[in-house]
């Protein structure tokens, strides 16, 4: 029997000074709102303890009365053993060989629903279900009769299910100790709209009778009023009121990144006071029109976000500091003279392990039509590289057992990315327009590259499938060597060019020298005047020239 382990640690509902610990952000599109008819989805794998690497599980076929070991996504604790399918399908990341992607973020919701006795954790009902899914639909029936058969052992989930033709978003949480199974509600989103979950519960009304985009399981309502979280008729009943209710947390830390989404396609400024924390006022919907198509990159910019241009851009607060760096350290809540104050949690944040953008495409064959856009570390300072979902190997930048957490690897894309990332906080204004430069230069080339990527390998299907695998499979690994080799290069350039608070100067490419061959003296940039009156401002006294 082959032993099913996954070491990955994500984020889950965790307690923090009376808050969430917020994780996870999942953006959707629609085929019809995408400029070019692709399904697109995102999931940015936010943890302190995440180390970013690509899994892949290969297709195989197992003996009748095979059974599968279940270990939590998180720690890597055993959970239990249930029994194997006799065919599972090959997967990458988030992504298997049919188009078929799945990711998810922690709502966490009533702490009593947890049922610690259950085997199926949220990460694993992830990768068992891409194995053994075709389709979205599939995908969903198969995590409902995994809790169902075996319980549910995490807390609250959402989760984007989508595959080449539709999207959906599945909310599940247990029902306590004792008490096997879940209770969740599936809704489909609309070919023309865009969705996006970030650790708040978003589906409030269910449409029970429209069976073909809406599926639940049957004690949804009747669970809640047992367990007096409800008492109305059917037709008001609220998934988000019943099982996880908004608090401030939940709205400013939460659903304001799927309002920092939005926003960026549709007018969404009737919602700013509610994703501020004020609950009293209208809900988002689920799921809202935009104004024009969105594209690949329209996403991946989206998963680069900090507020910029509204009311809570962290770019633009005290906490930004000298260089307008748009991160802070956690935690998130903070007390000075017994007033408590927050950070912002935005959608880019700098403890992410991976970052996905899954592009699904229906006109072409699956084992072609699947792109996994996959980064490491924060997606604000990563490069997307281009994996098709057919591919028959991991780039060894992206393996796992190629460093980890704790061990450092310079052929390892998570820590090149982290040491380019840690460099530039120290001088991020300074240096993200260096990163945007080659960020761009890489992921514009790979955009350009893709059409004729998919004609050649369509030119080698016709002949052999196996062979365009093959083909494809080249692309993905060596891209994503080159890109992490050139980001090397790029700390190696920021190093030379930043170092001591200094700049240096630059001809045609080159760093510059003088006449006889030695450094040019650099440029003393310092700080800019608003940093400068800030130090007069809270103790310049003693700074006085004289």
């Amino acid at each position: 029997m082959k032993k099913y382990a996954i070491a990955l640690a994500a984020a889950l509902f965790l307690a923090m000074g009376g808050t969430k610990a917020e994780a996870c952000t999942d953006l959707i599109v629609g085929k019809k709102a995408s400029v070019d008819g692709s399904v697109i989805i995102s999931y940015a794998a936010d943890s302190h303890t995440l180390y970013g690497v690509m899994y892949r599980w290969p297709a195989a076929t197992h003996p009748k009365g095979a059974m599968l070991d279940v270990v939590e996504w998180d720690t890597g604790k055993p959970l239990g053993r249930i029994p194997q399918v006799e065919r599972t399908y090959s997967v990458v990341g988030n992504m298997n060989e049919h188009q078929v992607a799945i990711t998810e973020s922690t709502f966490g919701g009533r702490h009593e629903l947890v049922d610690s006795t259950g085997i199926m954790d949220y990460g694993s009902l992830i990768y068992i279900a891409l194995q053994r899914s075709r389709s979205a639909r599939e995908a969903i029936k198969v995590m409902t009769d995994l809790v169902a058969a075996h319980g549910y052992y995490s807390s609250g989930e959402s989760f984007t299910i989508a595959d080449k033709n539709e999207a959906w978003i599945m909310e599940m949480i247990g029902k306590g100790p004792g008490r096997k199974g879940a209770v969740w509600v599936a809704i489909r989103i609309p070919d023309d709209c865009i969705a996006a979950h970030a650790n708040q519960a978003r589906i409030h009304h269910i449409p029970f009778g429209d069976k073909e985009n809406c599926m639940y399981s049957p004690d949804i309502v009747s669970f809640a009023r047992e367990k007096g979280y409800f008492k109305g008729a059917d037709k008001d009943f609220s998934f988000v009121n019943a099982y996880c209710p908004y608090e401030f947390d939940g709205l400013r830390a939460c659903e304001a990144r799927v309002w920092a989404f939005f926003r960026k396609f549709t007018d969404m400024s009737k919602y700013e006071q509610f994703v501020r924390g004020d609950a009293s006022k209208e809900p988002m919907p689920l799921y809202v029109r935009p104004t024009r198509k969105i594209s690949v990159q329209d996403v991946q910019n989206a998963m680069r976000d900090h507020y910029e241009g509204t009311s809570m851009d962290m770019v633009e607060e005290p906490g930004s500091g000298a260089y307008k760096v748009p991160y802070r350290w956690r935690p998130m809540n903070f007390t000075v003279d017994g007033q408590k104050y927050l950070h912002e949690r935005a959608i880019a944040t700098q403890q992410t392990g991976f970052v996905i953008v899954p592009q699904m495409r229906n006109w072409l064959p699956d084992e072609i039509g699947g792109i996994l856009w996959f980064g490491v570390d924060d997606a604000n300072t990563a490069v997307f590289t281009p994996v098709y979902s057919s591919t028959l190997a991991v780039p060894e930048c992206y393996r796992e057992g190629n460093g980890d957490l704790l061990t450092f690897s310079w052929t390892s894309a998570f820590w090149i990315y982290n040491w380019v990332a840690n460099m530039a906080y120290h001088k991020y204004s300074f240096m993200i327009k260096d990163i945007r430069k080659v960020q761009s230069e890489l992921e514009d080339g790979y955009r350009d590259r893709i059409p004729a990527i998919d004609k050649a390998a369509q030119t080698l299907y016709e002949k052999s499938p196996e062979e365009a695998r093959r083909f494809l499979t080249w692309f993905s690994t060596t891209t994503a060597e080159s890109a992490t080799a050139r980001w090397k290069e790029l700390g190696e350039y920021l190093l030379v060019k930043y170092i001591d608070g200094n700049v240096k100067k630059e001809e045609n490419g080159h760093f510059k020298r003088n006449p006889y061959g030695l450094p040019a003296a650099p440029e003393w940039p310092g700080y800019d005047e608003e940093y400068y009156r800030s130090i007069v401002k809270e103790g310049g006294e003693n700074l006085k020239a004289k």
